[in-house]
């Protein structure tokens, strides 16, 4: 027996039992239109008890034939036992979210910076005013070479003509004030480049952990007086590459440097000696010795950059690492032992093949 709901039309099989409310939304069930299922099931069997020939004897094919429904009802198949449960009313979520921002809210994640070693701030040039001094400086001695080859041409012109009194006092007295200049501009150097080295020393000894084997008076004096930083200054560019582990790498540039280095010092000393000479011919030889010194200035202030900038290429705190493949001498030697004792064994036979097939047995199809 099945029963609609005045509700929400939902057909209940309230089979055999008749009911009053919906168990969905409690609504009024109707009454079924068709007749009772009881009854005329029951009516059925007395038929079919009575038999064909009896006085309530059903129709033949009456008990094949199931009863005919009231126009718009149809038999479903639904489960044994009791009605199934209400389905629960979607809860209103509300209206979507909306944000003026992006939210901050939810999970985040902290991550702990690496501990980074201290490293001492830097307190010596930079390497901006490093280049811009070593640079003016080049400049500085390049005019002063060019100064005296004019120089020197003048007099090798004034051998057979009188030169004006203006250009030789020109030629003269410009020679004296590049000379000067240049000078300054070389102590000037000279100072700057020993307080990068200082300041160098200090920042590399300090990430190591360790002091500076050289006092501060000591690395000054063996910079900055004549003809002993030609001595000194060379040492204590070495230990500095020692202590960043760069020496594989700066040791030839150093070298190279400090050779050129005392050559340039001994030229321009022999310069300055024969700088007193009265005759055209000395004053012409000096002149080109000059001209040499300046030369070899340049030379040496090309060199100490490219030694200066290959420090600076890389800061101290990041050091330079290369692995390198070396051959394991212990296994080396293990293998060496074990080789006589290898050749003595004698290889075990090969194992015969299994038989695929038996013997006298035709194979599987």
């Amino acid at each position: 027996m099945i029963q609609v709901c005045s509700q929400c039309g939902t057909r209940w099989n309230v089979r055999d039992r008749r009911r009053v409310w919906c168990p969905r939304c409690h609504g009024t069930l109707l009454a079924p239109s068709g007749p009772e299922l009881g009854a005329e099931w029951s009516a059925l069997s007395a038929g079919q008890a009575t038999g064909p020939g009896g006085v309530g004897a059903a129709p033949a094919g009456a008990g094949r034939t199931p009863p005919r429904l009231p126009p718009g009802y149809r038999w479903i198949a639904v489960r044994p036992g009791a009605a199934p449960p209400a389905r629960g009313r979607k809860r209103h979520l509300g209206p979507t979210p909306y944000y003026q921002s992006i939210p901050r809210w939810g999970l985040v994640e902290h991550f702990e910076a690496p501990e980074v070693q201290q490293v001492a701030p830097r307190s010596g040039p930079s390497a901006a005013m490093l280049r811009a001094t070593l640079i003016a400086t080049m400049v500085v001695l390049g005019v002063a070479a060019l100064v005296h080859l004019v120089r020197y041409a003048l007099l090798i012109i004034n051998r057979s003509v009188l030169l004006n009194k203006v250009v030789a006092f020109g030629a003269t007295w410009l020679g004296v004030l590049v000379s000067v200049v240049a000078l300054f501009m070389v102590v000037a150097t000279v100072v700057v480049l020993t307080n990068w080295l200082i300041a160098r020393r200090a920042t590399a000894f300090a990430y190591h952990g360790r002091e500076d084997s050289r006092r501060l008076w000591a690395l000054r004096a063996g910079c900055l007086v004549p003809l002993v930083n030609l001595f000194w200054a060379p040492v204590f560019v070495i230990e500095l590459a020692g202590v960043e582990e760069r020496l594989t790498w700066l040791r030839r540039p150093i070298v190279v440097w400090w050779i050129v280095w005392v050559f340039s010092t001994a030229v321009s000393l022999f310069s300055i000696a024969t700088s007193f000479t009265q005759d055209s011919q000395g004053i012409a030889d000096n002149t080109v010795t000059t001209i040499v010194a300046y030369l070899l200035a340049v030379a040496a202030l090309v060199l100490v950059m490219k030694v200066v900038f290959g420090f600076e290429r890389q800061p101290v705190e990041r050091q330079v690492t290369r692995w390198v493949i070396v051959r394991d001498e212990d296994a080396a030697a293990t293998d060496t032992d074990e080789a006589p004792k290898a050749e003595k064994q004698t290889e075990p036979e090969p194992e015969p093949a299994a038989e695929v097939e038996s013997q006298g047995q035709n194979p599987a199809a």
